[in-house]
């Protein structure tokens, strides 16, 4: 029974998404531009993708199908020819033996449907929906993820020669097209990392072949089952020619860095290459600056996740006009993270503040950053002298590592300017030893000494999979709780979902704790009173040690017990 089809603009009028008026207009830009109405209206944001299936799906008889919370079916998306679904743009939803359920955002496009329907060789159903979300499904599920496997089931061995010093481009189309094998697994092994929230990428010669891993929330995780040794050559020979290195030599380490333009945006990776018992293995870290801004919700103290009785100490202390804030812990704790936090928050329009870093990890609006470059003789020191000849009111120095950066800081904290920098040390009194170590004054450094944060990351209970948990005698014991008291105490734990890859984690926060240096504190230093004086003062004057702030969380509901013993020194806490 033949019917006659509604025009979509008088389903978007009867829907209420537009005026009658404004079918004129769009029709203007629809010859204008040469696209069809549906498209037109939404490129010039007379109503949202969402509004436009819902209308296409009743012009057309259709079922509109909403990708709200779908998640694809990792076996069908894999099924796919690599890179089908991304380049026709529709989403696989369901399969029999006779015909393939699809979602779509454009029924109008007949010949793409056809296509479709030969290459996959079965009938298609199909449903509409919105073209935002589909391509955001196919970004965070399919491409990546499915190339890297094709990619690594099926080598050919081809070293790669590059001559082109230009920008590495990455798209899932170039992942499919190019025809190297070796460039195709590098691409998508970037690719399928950022999809997955990686801060860095480890690829390991081992005994049984080439292991690529990635850091995930703190946590290596593998990617992918060993790669053929034969490949860990052409494979590292590969990163060296995207970072400007030496391809020839391979006794010594070599470090260098390449930025990457996936989506619009720019992407920056440190590597590091250093000779091993296999081979050559590749660190590479990534410097996605806007995910990290957007995570981070501006890069502000409120996002880091201190307690509200930190952030107001910090708050408070690095609001002195001159001195010394200093940030300590480990590599990957989030130091120059909450440096950021800090001089997004102090910084005004008439105070002049200049960061010297390697490398610039994000840009700050308003600041001066200045990258480190060994190579060309810009040192830490180096900078940290010229920096001051820019008559700054505040300064940030990514790293103290030597005895001349640490003796220039220090000075520059003593002549009125107040700086923040990280050192490596594991708490806040380890610290001191580290500068007295360099050969600093111990008065002259305590005198400029206005804060010490020594600080971790904690991986937060993904929001998606979380449970209640009651622990057995052993765990309690061991995290160093009384069993008596918290043998029926609800914890929470993290399941597994698809949301943070079944690890029941998402995401981290950080864990502080705050030395202010106020007098009495600097008179304990100076005469060298023992540690245990030291955390007595401290304690009484607020400060909460890192095993304790780290427990906070857990009895928050944020993160378990599991994960502060791997974090935290264990402490008996009754």
């Amino acid at each position: 029974m033949s019917y006659e089809r509604k025009k979509l603009g008088e389903i978007l009028v009867s829907m209420g998404a537009i005026t009658p008026a404004e079918i004129g207009l769009i029709l203007e830009k629809m010859h204008e531009k040469g696209l069809n109405f549906g498209s037109a209206g939404l490129e010039e944001g007379f109503y949202p993708s969402e509004v436009l299936a819902q209308a296409l799906a009743e012009q057309f008889q259709l079922e509109c199908f909403d990708l709200e919370g779908f998640v694809p079916d990792a076996e069908l998306l894999a099924s796919l020819p690599a890179g089908m679904a991304s380049r026709y743009q529709f989403l696989p939803i369901s399969k029999s033996e006779d015909h393939m359920v699809i979602a779509i955002a454009d029924p109008t496009d007949i010949s793409t449907r056809e296509s479709l329907e030969m290459l996959l060789d079965t009938t298609l159903v199909l449903r509409v929906a919105s073209r935002k979300k589909i391509i955001r499904i196919l970004e965070q599920a399919e491409g990546s993820k499915q190339v890297l496997d094709e990619v690594s089931e099926d080598f050919k061995l081809q070293l790669v020669k590059e001559t082109d010093k230009g920008e590495e481009v990455l798209s899932l189309e170039k992942i499919t097209d190019d025809t190297s094998p070796i460039i195709r697994l590098i691409d998508s092994t970037l690719f399928d990392a950022l999809n997955k929230r990686a801060s860095d990428i480890h690829i390991e010669a081992t005994i049984d072949g080439v292991v690529i891993r990635y850091r995930i929330d703190g946590v290596l995780f593998r990617a992918t089952e060993p790669l053929d040794s034969r490949f860990q050559g052409p494979i590292i020979s590969r990163i060296k020619v995207m970072s400007e290195l030496d391809i020839s030599e391979r006794r010594i380490p070599q470090d260098g860095r390449f930025k990457v333009r996936i989506g619009g945006r720019s992407i920056d990776f440190r590597v590091s290459i250093m000779p091993s018992s296999f081979g050559e293995d590749a660190v590479i870290r990534i410097l996605d600056k806007e995910s990290v801004a957007s995570d981070l919700k501006g890069l502000t103290l409120d996002s880091l996740g201190f307690s509200e009785r930190e952030l107001t100490r910090f708050r408070r202390l690095i609001r002195e006009p001159y001195g010394m804030v200093l940030v300590t812990g480990p590599t990957g704790s989030g130091k120059t993270t909450t440096l950021y936090g800090a001089l997004s928050e102090i910084h005004t329009e008439e105070e002049k503040i200049i960061t010297i870093e390697d490398p610039v990890e994000y840009q700050l609006k308003g600041i001066v950053q200045i990258p480190v470059n060994e190579k060309k003789g810009l040192t830490f020191a180096r900078g940290l002298r010229s920096i001051l000849r820019h008559d700054p009111d505040k300064i940030m120095v990514g790293e103290i590592r030597d005895s001349e950066t640490a003796q220039i800081a220090v000075q520059s904290a003593l002549t009125g300017h107040l700086v923040f920098t990280t050192v490596h040390a594991n708490n806040v009194f380890d610290v001191l030893g580290r500068f007295l170590h360099m050969g600093i004054d111990p008065y002259n450094f305590v005198s400029c000494l206005n804060v010490v944060a020594a600080q971790r990351l904690v991986r937060k209970i993904c929001p998606s999979c979380k449970t209640e948990v009651r622990h057995d005698r052993e765990t309690i014991e061991e995290s160093g709780l009384s069993y008596e008291k918290y043998r029926d105490h609800i914890f929470y734990e993290g399941a597994g979902c698809k949301e943070c890859n079944g690890m029941g984690y998402r995401g981290r926060n950080a864990i502080v704790e705050l030395l202010g240096v106020d007098d009495e504190m600097r008179e304990l230093i100076i005469k060298k009173e023992p540690i245990s004086q030291l955390k007595k003062a401290a304690r009484a004057a607020g400060t909460t040690f890192l095993r304790e702030s780290a427990m906070e969380k857990v009895f928050a509901g944020l993160t378990t017990l599991r994960e502060v013993n791997r974090v935290t020194f264990v402490e008996r806490m009754d």
